[in-house]
């Protein structure tokens, strides 16, 4: 046994399968000083690099991976359009975003994709290895700026009454406002849920006045906001 692997970690490691891991970025430099990061740890291996993300999903594609870890600026395809494509393609594949951008808006799209982590390349060393793990284990892994972008984020959505107006509506009111998302009329939505189309109308009423909105197009944003339809 190797004197510089302690003895349980040489166990587990021997136990169970390392973590493949797919690493994708546009600098061959900054691949070599993750993969070191990375591949010292005896349940990760580094299993396949690709420079861009339309190569990363090619690999994803050839080889037999557990775990993403994307750069976010890339040529061709961008690690967040990598991401779509990837969650898509291979459903139970974990995807971790590493890169320079301290930036809230990635952040925001990189979760949205797909992602289940976020990590800055300036603490990588320090936090890479244990968002890999916590993404293995179905858990979420972001630094401590980023959390704080999510709490700020849900804040500003409840003083804006985002939060609090889903549980303002009722079961039904909450089907009326998926079918007007949907584009369906009032005669088509009181066919589907055996109303009359006067309460589909006295439904819609109150969801405006609920929600504070003025329209059908208003109430198709805040339905996917909400998550009832996809974009």
């Amino acid at each position: 046994m190797s004197d510089d692997i302690p003895p349980e970690r040489a166990t587990a490691s021997a136990a169970s399968k390392p973590i493949r891991i797919l690493l994708a970025d546009d600098h061959a430099l900054v691949r070599r000083g993750v993969r070191l990061i990375l591949d010292r740890e005896p349940d990760l291996r580094v299993v396949a690099e690709a420079g861009d993300g339309a190569e990363a999903i090619e690999q994803a594609r050839s080889a037999e991976v557990d775990l993403a870890v994307l750069d976010i600026a890339m040529p061709r395809l961008t690690g967040l359009q990598a991401t779509r494509e990837l969650a898509a393609l291979k459903p139970g594949l974990r995807i971790l975003m590493l890169t320079m951008h301290d930036n809230e808006q990635y952040l925001f799209q990189a979760l949205k994709a797909g992602a289940c982590g976020y990590v800055l390349k300036s603490v990588a060393d320090r936090d890479l290895v244990a968002a890999c793990r916590s993404a293995m284990r179905n858990e979420p892994f972001l630094y401590p700026g980023a959390v704080t972008a999510l709490i700020r984020n849900y804040l500003d959505r409840v003083r804006h009454g985002e939060e609090n107006a889903d549980h303002l509506l009722t079961p039904r009111e909450e089907e009326v406002l998926k079918l007007v998302a949907e584009g369906h009329s009032s005669k088509e939505i009181a066919e589907m849920l055996f109303i009359s189309v006067k309460t589909v109308h006295r439904h819609r009423a109150n969801l405006l006045h609920k929600l504070g909105l003025h329209d059908r197009l208003e109430l198709t944003r805040y339905a996917i906001r909400a998550g009832l339809i996809e974009a």
